[in-house]
């Protein structure tokens, strides 16, 4: 599979480069709407976006080289070759929810009211970028027969990309990207029908993302993920998410603040 969008000259544009491109300015639009029914100021979120972009990728590319530090340690050029995959979105997280704790207390911005705006819009980002790991032919599960794969009624194109070394493996990605999408779908559901106290709507994502990529990790080929020992990375710091938004969303119950209120 050619991983590359478009070659002008000596530079190539790829096609994982503009995945996460077009996660990111997805989840900007979206996070634009819902900002109107606030009282957030808009220059505010222009800052924050512009500053979170670069720090989210970073600490999504830290977090994945340092659990891959055998190999990057012998090729130390590689470690900025991002667009060759190599993006943990568990680091993205951690570093997102550190600056927008730090930002929005510098800003007197309520952090969970701007998380609870951008939990929907990061989990239909993650939707959009796994199809980055897709070309890059970089998250698969367990070998399948061709038979199988064409059971499933997915795309010819998913199908021969999942052809990788001589075997057919699941398509691992778009599992993941469909239940990212259907998390993005009861997030909006419940933001807008259900009446939610500040914070409980990132609670939800936190549990949501973390059951989507603890199960999604127990299929995925052990060489491609970040191990901890003999356990997967992934799947434990999924299960700290699942546990941290669970004590969240309760204890947030007895909050005050109602999410659609117009307070920052």
């Amino acid at each position: 599979m050619n991983n590359i969008f478009l070659s002008i000259g000596p530079i190539n544009i790829y096609w994982y480069s503009i995945c996460i491109l077009l996660a990111f300015v997805t989840g900007y639009f979206l996070a634009l709407r819902e900002l109107k029914k606030h009282n957030i100021s808009l220059d505010f979120f222009y800052d924050y976006f512009f500053y979170m972009i670069p720090i989210v990728l970073v600490g999504a590319r830290i977090y994945y080289v340092i659990f891959e530090w055998g190999y990057y340690s012998k090729n130390l050029l590689e470690i900025f070759a991002v667009w060759n995959g190599g993006l943990a979105i568990h680091g993205g997280i951690i570093a997102g929810v550190i600056f927008t704790i730090i930002y929005t207390r510098k800003h007197q911005v309520d952090a969970f009211k701007l998380m609870d705006i951008v939990a929907p819009c990061l989990i239909i980002g993650q939707a959009i970028g796994r199809w980055g790991n897709f070309f890059n032919q970089e998250v698969y599960g367990q070998e399948i027969s061709l038979e199988m794969l064409k059971s499933l009624h997915i795309p010819q194109f998913i199908i021969d990309g999942m052809y990788i070394g001589g075997t057919y493996y699941h398509p691992l990605f778009l599992y993941e990207s469909l239940l990212c999408l259907l998390g993005f779908i009861i997030l909006i559901l419940v933001r807008k029908y259900r009446k939610l106290k500040v914070g409980q709507i990132t609670a939800l994502y936190l549990i949501i993302y973390g059951v989507i990529r603890f199960f999604m990790e127990d299929m995925r080929q052990v060489e491609y993920n970040l191990m901890f020992g003999q356990f997967k990375v992934a799947q434990l710091v999924s299960l700290i998410l699942v546990i941290i938004g669970s004590i969240l969303f309760i204890k947030q119950m007895n909050s005050k603040k109602l999410y659609n209120s117009k307070e920052k």
